[in-house]
């Protein structure tokens, strides 16, 4: 059997020369990442669809008929996870169908099943405005945020900036959302996580972090489970 750390050798480009040290990094780690080799054997857009796959497997946020709303889609794999589990591609003719449109600031390219808002800023009033009339009515079983912004390499800063998207996600929620739906929010950890999940907890009957093992552990990023939406009161 050819050992991991050789295989890696023999992948690892030879001549790094020219590139930026974290370029280096960046680089050895992905040729080093199982995910990413699962990616592209799964043909998943990026890695992170596991992330969600995994959180998924675990808590059951997906079932056929379900409608999602996927904010901060692209490139995509968040989505591509979310169609084929409820069903939105017709592909499963004994289970319901679902429906999932995805938002996101950069272009999505098109997605068997979804409905995409690809160049649009998911926290503009006229983004989400868009949103309410693809609903039509229709409330949501679940909203998911994989939304980031730029980090700009000071902690509280990108903290401060990811929990406004968070937030952002949040509220829209509570707007669309059935009762008993899920929102699953992407964060970096920080001094203000807590009270992220003392809001969301007013609203539902269950919340929790939950860092998934195709989550990198030298990374701060983690997410905010909520479960079982209480509804809001007219």
């Amino acid at each position: 059997m050819i050992s991991t750390s050789y295989q890696l050798s023999k992948q690892l480009p030879k001549d790094l020369k020219g590139r930026s040290k974290s370029s280096q990094e960046w680089l050895i780690r992905q040729l080093a990442d199982p995910y990413v080799e699962k990616a592209r054997m799964l043909n998943y857009r990026c890695r992170s669809a596991f992330k969600l796959i995994e959180i998924d497997d675990k808590f059951s946020l997906l079932a056929p008929g379900h409608c999602v709303v996927d904010c901060g889609a692209a490139p995509g794999s968040w989505t591509q996870v979310a169609v084929h589990r409820v069903n939105a591609t017709r592909k499963d003719t004994k289970k319901p169908v679902g429906r999932v449109i995805a938002v996101d600031r950069n272009p999505i390219y098109p997605i068997e099943g979804a409905i995409l808002m690809g160049g649009v800023d998911f926290t503009a009033p006229s983004a989400q405005a868009r949103l309410l009339e693809l609903l039509d009515g229709k409330k949501v079983d679940v909203v998911l945020s994989d939304m980031a912004p730029n980090a700009t390499g000071v902690h509280a800063m990108d903290h401060e900036n990811i929990l406004h998207l968070a937030y952002s996600a949040l509220r829209f929620a509570l707007q669309v959302s059935c009762v008993g739906a899920s929102v699953l929010l992407k964060i970096w950890d920080g001094r203000e996580s807590s009270r992220l999940e003392k809001d969301i907890a007013k609203f539902y009957k269950q919340v929790r972090f939950a860092k998934p093992p195709a989550s990198r552990g030298d990374s701060a990023e983690t997410f905010l489970l909520a479960r079982m939406f209480k509804g809001l009161k007219s």
